[in-house]
């Protein structure tokens, strides 16, 4: 039930690989990562903007958009704002696609939603090791989800993606974790 990737783009791409087809309907909230465009856009897909309310909950047409794939990206970029994580559960009960919730900088926030990558069928959670854990350069990323979706992705993730250097730097980021904490609390 997990999946590593160059970076968190390259789990949003196998997602967005695995899940649409041209002239299929993916969604998010507005304003967000625009990269999710981009992937509609190569993909053929057409991307539905659903503006954020004022208050930068989740629209309630969000779940409404008959959208093969979802995107939320929480903490959101660039507005900084967070959505609960028991309104990310009702949104994967009733959006009817794939809900990926993009948690790159999960670190930053007070709750996480991992629990829904192991309770929802349709529900992946990425995260990446570029920003928190300082590896940009190092580019990996990780995937969770159902059984089912990973193996999807699986399908479409290019050979060797994440390279030997890049899997140790990985490991021992994770491993450290009084590290993390403590780039945390700084930023």
């Amino acid at each position: 039930q997990v999946i590593c990737g160059n970076g968190s783009d390259d789990l949003l791409t196998m997602a967005v690989r695995a899940t649409t087809g041209e002239g299929d309907t993916i969604a998010s909230p507005a304003p967000s990562y625009t990269l999710y465009e981009t992937l509609a856009q190569i993909q053929g897909a057409r991307m539905a903007w659903v503006p954020f309310p004022q208050d930068y909950s989740l629209a309630p047409t969000l779940a409404g958009q008959s959208a093969r794939l979802t995107f939320v990206a929480n903490p959101n970029s660039p507005t900084g704002t967070v959505v609960p994580v028991k309104v990310l559960a009702e949104l994967a009960d009733t959006c009817g696609g794939v809900l990926v919730i993009d948690e790159a900088y999960v670190d930053f926030a007070d709750e996480h939603a991992l629990d829904l990558a192991r309770t929802r069928p349709n529900c992946l959670v990425f995260r990446s090791m570029s920003k928190s854990y300082a590896l940009a350069g190092v580019r990996v990323g990780l995937g969770f989800g159902p059984k089912a979706l990973i193996e999807g992705m699986l399908k479409v993730k290019d050979s060797y993606n994440v390279n030997r250097l890049s899997q140790a730097a990985a490991v021992a980021a994770l491993e450290d974790q009084p590290d993390l904490h403590a780039r945390v609390a700084r930023v």
